[in-house]
């Protein structure tokens, strides 16, 4: 059991960063998708110059609440940066509503979190050549094992030849002797 077990774990690893793989391509997939949604929306607002500013300073109110308020909760997080972002945004003559502000962090915080996965998949994904030449080498280990374990299965088993004592003949004579029956 215990080497099926040491036989099958370089496939299950195999799939399992494959499917780890695909599934942060879906995500940096969906990130990407609303991060355009956002600048989408924020281009209909305002000029370039001002989206500039407000992309800046939105980045600057997300790492300033990140770092300077570590314990903290992401709302409570959210709520500094947002303070900090309007605060910086209106002593510089730009009014930008709440809900404008609060796009542009969770943009900075949606960059932030996909630039730090994309770099922890690329850390974990093993190299690819590394990892086919692993998976053609397991599997030729496991159809090696394969033929051996068929070759006993169906090998013919060959009769044991014990050595045989032919009994030697008895050379003493025989006699036949009678033995009258009384009955009384």
């Amino acid at each position: 059991m215990q080497t099926i077990i040491e036989t099958v774990q370089p496939y299950v690893n195999t799939i399992a960063t494959a499917a780890a793989g695909v599934l942060t391509a879906f995500v940096l997939g969906g990130l990407n998708n609303l991060k355009n949604k956002v600048n989408f929306w924020l281009e209909a607002r305002t000029t370039a110059a001002q989206r500039e500013v407000i992309h800046k300073i939105a980045g600057e109110g997300f790492a300033f609440a990140q770092t300077v308020f570590k314990e903290a909760g992401g709302e409570r997080k959210l709520q500094e940066a947002l303070q900090y972002a309007s605060l910086t945004l209106s002593s510089q003559g730009i009014v930008v509503s709440q809900v404008e502000l609060k796009s542009a962090i969770e943009k900075a915080y949606l960059e932030y979190k996909a630039k730090t996965k994309a770099v922890l998949a690329t850390e974990a994904q093993p190299d690819e050549d590394a990892a086919q030449a692993a998976a053609k080498e397991a599997v030729s280990g496991l159809a090696a094992k394969l033929n051996d374990f068929l070759a006993q299965a169906t090998a013919e088993v060959e009769p044991v030849v014990s050595a045989q004592v032919q009994p030697e003949p008895i050379t003493a004579p025989i006699e036949a002797t009678q033995t009258p029956i009384t009955t009384g």
